[in-house]
């Protein structure tokens, strides 16, 4: 029960239900999410078991994959359809045309201001708290990187995207901004994140299969290994010798055969196939482990 379950997120649920619904299911209390999910929103969210949960911190710069329903003709407070109308509605009748050279500027890297309520904090307190409570939030605007931004459909009020960008992205300011470069106010309807790192839709599974799973003891046929994860950083399986010295703190050498010269991290594997370490490069060929399972 080492591993990550990808969680095909309903909408209505925060991010913080379904891990509390998730350990109720699995019957541990070590779980977490590698990013959350807006509660509106629906799709993948994958959740760190038991040990797993060390390699959160691997997962946090994790590039993102979404398919987002924007409704133009007025803007609201939250940038989605769950705020409050800042302005009175206005007929929209957009062409393909139109829409297109409106997303443009919206490729590549970009400065995106957050969505006052967010969960981005100001002073250690998230601004939605502050947001709530009548206080202005000012939040600065970050560096986000889109590397694709794909027009699938459009109507004359409505579009949907397919959009593939950096964590920290927000579609709902994507979507708000996009509204004031056409000058006619827009807001995110619906959004689906359909991949997270290296985890797809294709993986996830709604949690009331996962508590029928459960009930079978069939829970761990959708585990992703914690052997498996992280397959960005090259896999170097160890003897016992080795494997020993490793949970001892040692430092261990790895063929330069299999791991590439120059690797930043690799994943040190035990006999029984098994995640052993995380080790991080200190000489050429030599790694250091800075994680032990």
């Amino acid at each position: 029960m080492d591993g990550v379950i990808v969680v095909n997120k309903s909408p209505d649920w925060t991010s913080h239900d379904v891990v509390a619904k998730m350990r109720r299911i699995a019957g541990t209390k070590k779980i977490g999410h590698l990013g959350t999910l807006d509660p509106m929103a629906t799709g993948v969210l994958p959740l760190v078991l038991n040990k797993a949960t060390r390699l959160a911190q691997f997962y946090m710069r994790s590039e993102k994959r979404y398919q987002a329903l924007v409704r133009f003709g007025f803007a609201t407070t939250t940038y989605d359809k769950e705020g409050e109308r800042t302005s009175e509605p206005v007929q929209v009748d957009l062409s393909r045309t139109q829409i297109e050279e409106a997303l443009a500027p919206f490729r590549g890297v970009l400065q995106q201001r957050p969505p006052a309520i967010s969960a981005k904090k100001i002073a250690g307190t998230p601004a939605y708290k502050l947001a709530r409570k009548n206080i202005e939030v000012d939040l600065p605007p970050v560096e986000v990187t889109v590397f694709s931004l794909d027009l699938l459909e459009a109507g004359p009020d409505w579009i949907r995207i397919d959009v593939h960008c950096s964590a920290g992205t927000y579609l709902r300011s994507l979507a708000h901004d996009l509204g004031q470069s056409l000058g006619c106010g827009a807001h995110l309807e619906e959004l689906t994140r359909t991949a997270s790192g290296d985890f797809t839709l294709a993986q996830a599974r709604t949690l009331t299969e996962l508590e029928a799973l459960s009930k079978e003891g069939r829970l761990n046929e959708v585990i992703v290994p914690a052997s498996q994860l992280l397959p960005q950083f090259p896999a170097e399986v160890v003897d016992q010798i080795t494997a020993t010295q490793i949970r001892q703190g040692r430092d261990f050498r790895v063929s330069p055969f299999r791991v590439a010269k120059g690797a930043q991290f690799v994943r040190a594997i035990d006999a029984d196939g098994s995640l052993l370490a995380i080790g991080e490069v200190k000489l050429p060929n030599l790694y250091h482990p800075i994680l032990v399972f």
